[in-house]
Formats: C-alpha cells, structure tokens, sequence
C-alpha cells in the first residue's frame, strides 16, 4: 500500500492506495475508511509514543481508548500547526542551551586553582585536596557554582603537583581545569622573598632621595 496526504480547505486527508490486480486499475480510499486514523499524542504512551508525536492509529483504539483518556486527540491542521511551533521552540532551548554550556566549557578550560597546602616526605600531603574542595575553590576564586558530582575526581589528590581535572557540563560535553597543589612553606618563602627585594628597593630609594637633598643643600 503506498499512502498520500491531499489538503482540502481546513481539514486534512489520509488516503491509501488500493490496486485491483483482476483489472490492473487502482483507486484511492480515505484512510479512516480503512480503520486508521491520524493522532497527536498528548501524554507519553508506552509503545506508541511521546507527546506531540504524530502517529497512524486504528479508529478504535483512538476513539475508544486513547482520546476519551485525554492521551491523544485527531491530528486537525490546527494541532498539526501547533505541533510544529513547538517543536521550533524545543530546537532553539536546545540550541541555546549547546550553546551556554559551550560557553562554560570555554571558560573553565581557562581557569588554574592554585592550593597550598602542608607537605611531608616525598610530597606527601597532611590531608589532601577533594571535589568538594575544588567546587569550593571555584565558587570563591572564579564565581562558578557547579555540583561536585560532576567534577571527575576518583580519589582525593595526595601528592603536590599540577592536575588536569575533568568536569562534566553536560551530556557529551566535558571541560578540564587545572589544579596546582603546592607546598604551602614553599610559598610562604616565596612571600617573604618578595617582602625583603620591595623593602630593599624602598631602602636604596631613600638613599637617593637623601642623597640628592644633601647635593642641593651644598
């Protein structure tokens, strides 16, 4: 059988083709003549479908059964126009949606997270570093909020050193952020280094400065 819509006015038609082998001439019947109709489903159905689906059904399991339970109604141009809009609407949610988490991708590809912490032999952590940790470290240093659960960190790091860490955005979506463990004496040296070269350089300034106050006093 080989089907073919034709549109009249408002209403549309199903027919099916109907080949005559005695007389080798074929005709068409409206579908519905045949026992089938067309739906849109308006619920999930198992087995037949999702809502907004459009589907063939026979007459009696639409009229008897899927329309007076409200799952399905006759697929009028009206519906048929209405389903269409919807399904532009869920296709541009979802492509805004790609898009954002494309973004936030992007963005957490970007960051380093920097942790100090206390080191012993052979740099060993006293503790280590968590998910919970690094959800923390993001919301604090870059403004991102994230489940935890979704940071792919199967066991705590425990060792200085730099780490690429998985994130999943979404389905088929995956970012990595850097993470930097660092022994927390190693920067506080670091620090006071820094100190001691800015108050050297404040030091020889004066020095200057009082030197050329004495030329231009003599």
């Amino acid at each position: 059988m080989l089907q073919k819509l034709a549109f009249n006015c408002c209403k549309v038609y199903t027919y099916t083709r109907i080949i005559d082998l005695g007389s080798a001439m074929s005709f068409y019947l409206p579908y519905e003549e045949l026992g089938y109709m067309k739906i849109i489903l308006l619920q999930d159905v198992e087995g037949l479908g999702k809502a907004g689906d459009l589907k063939d059904v026979a007459n009696g399991y639409a009229r008897n059964y899927l329309v007076p339970r409200k799952l399905a109604a006759g697929a009028t141009p009206a519906l048929i126009a209405n389903r269409q809009q919807r399904i532009a609407t869920e296709q541009r949610k979802i492509e805004k949606q790609a898009e954002q988490n494309r973004q936030q991708a992007e963005r957490l590809g970007s960051v380093v997270l920097t942790f100090k912490a206390r080191v012993g032999r052979q740099g060993r952590l006293y503790g280590s570093i968590t998910s919970q940790d690094i959800a923390a470290g993001l919301r604090e240093a870059e403004g991102i909020t994230i489940d935890r659960r979704t940071i792919d960190l199967p066991s705590p790091i425990r060792t200085i050193g730099t780490f690429m860490i998985p994130v999943k955005i979404a389905q088929k979506v995956e970012s990595k952020i850097t993470v930097n463990v660092i022994d927390e004496a190693e920067k506080a040296s670091a620090a006071e280094k820094e100190e001691e070269e800015v108050s050297e350089e404040e030091e020889a300034t004066e020095e200057e400065e009082e030197g050329e106050e004495e030329i231009s006093e003599t």
